[in-house]
């Protein structure tokens, strides 16, 4: 994998951070998890098979190790230093004010590790007034703008039914990290990155969104209207339902000349993109219409004889079942020793052909010997560390791997 050799010590927790070392993990890379005696929160998010490993935990932390220190102490605050001193990316999702107690402030660790790439995951950029703030995933929708679109859509200020804030922040996490590593080769020098929730939403909201608000004086409210509109849905068949999708001209001159009407495709509301997007409603309206007359299994044949974007709408549940994702391998199953075969999805890249394995989500603290005694510290030291509690090792009991 691309990025083996590479170490990364994450002191992270929840979703943004640990999805971004995760990442990591699947192209390679060597990544330490430092958690409290408790563990990452997400250990006791929804069901599981075992005390600890909950089913968050396992969505966010394959391909990693686990090490417990108790920061609190400054024999374990040393020890993940040794940590650190071995690592090429240090990151973690702290507010900036509780850094400096801990020795992990950034000045303080670029002093020391002038290679070491430094990722601050934060809710808010540093020198703004929400600089510092606690975030999370609902805080960050809602500032950013996602329930304000859903509001304006349906009527009603709601938020994704999703981690969308995390998992987006995650990702930009990731990439911004393997940037600032691809410098590091070039320079030989590190540095700090930071990734603030707050500003990468309002970007990655606005992509779209900014629409006339781009020009001065603005030539349109902000918001675009295709994916604003409430029909904007998928089309209700005469026996369930279809996303499908005519966009160009071509496409919805062979919609119209397929449900009889022809002329519409020259309407001068339907004309071109420009006139679509304008009268969007109306449009969707209006093909909702046509479509509800016919079954999902008449649209879908439709659709692929007139080359228009279409597909059944799949329910969660039937996902592992999906034909292409069982022929392209991406759903995998690890064989564990304590809960049986569990399943999760791949990594959606392939290097070479060749999709990221998946290892195991760590047991709490499962890895805490190995990793202290790898990066370096005499193991009188290690040991004199576990039995002071400052520091754990799993039990041998829930120790194995496949």
């Amino acid at each position: 994998m691309p990025l083996q050799g590479l170490c990364v010590v994450d002191l992270s927790t929840v979703v943004f951070g640990p999805l971004a070392s995760q990442i990591l993990g699947d192209y390679g890379a060597t990544v330490i998890k430092v958690e409290t005696q408790q563990g990452d929160s997400t250990r006791q998010t929804g069901p599981s098979a075992q005390e600890g490993m909950a089913a968050m935990f396992l969505g966010c932390n394959r391909n990693k190790r686990s090490v417990v220190l108790d920061l609190k102490h400054a024999d374990a605050r040393e020890a993940l230093q040794q940590l650190i001193s071995q690592a090429d990316v240090f990151m973690h999702s702290m507010r900036p004010q509780k850094l400096a107690k801990l020795g992990i402030a950034p000045e303080q660790l670029a002093q020391r590790y002038p290679r070491l790439v430094y990722a601050g995951l934060h809710g808010f950029a540093e020198g703004g007034p929400y600089a510092g703030r606690p975030a999370y995933d609902d805080v960050i929708q809602g500032m950013s703008g996602i329930a304000d679109l859903m509001l304006q859509q349906g009527g009603e200020a709601r938020y994704l039914p999703m981690v969308a804030a995390d998992k987006v922040c995650g990702h930009v996490a990731a990439h911004a990290i393997l940037a600032a590593l691809m410098r590091r080769e070039r320079t030989g020098e590190g540095g700090f990155v930071e990734i603030p929730m707050f500003e990468s939403m309002v970007g990655f909201n606005l992509v779209e969104h900014m629409y006339g608000q781009h020009f001065e004086p603005p030539r349109s409210p902000a918001g675009y209207p295709r994916v604003m509109a409430p029909w904007r849905r998928p089309y209700a068949t005469a026996d369930g339902h279809v996303a499908m999708m005519p966009y160009t001209d071509v496409h919805w001159q062979r919609f119209f000349t397929e449900v009889g009407q022809p002329g519409l495709a020259e309407d001068p509301r339907f004309r071109g993109m420009a006139q679509r997007t304008q009268h969007i409603a109306e449009l969707l309206a209006l093909a909702g219409g046509f479509i509800r007359q016919h079954s999902t299994a008449h649209w879908l044949q439709v659709c692929e004889r007139l080359e228009i974007p279409a597909a059944p709408i799949a329910r969660l549940d039937d996902l592992q079942a999906d034909p292409h994702l069982r022929e392209t391998g991406f759903f995998q199953t690890v064989s564990d020793p304590v809960m049986g075969e569990v399943r999760f999805p791949g990594a959606a890249v392939r290097f070479d052909g060749q999709r990221p394995a998946v290892r195991m989500p760590p047991r709490l603290g499962e890895h805490t010997r190995d990793s202290l005694l790898s990066a370096g510290m005499a193991p009188q030291d290690v040991e004199q560390l576990l039995a002071s509690g400052h520091a754990r090792q799993a039990e041998p009991s829930i120790q194995e791997t496949p």
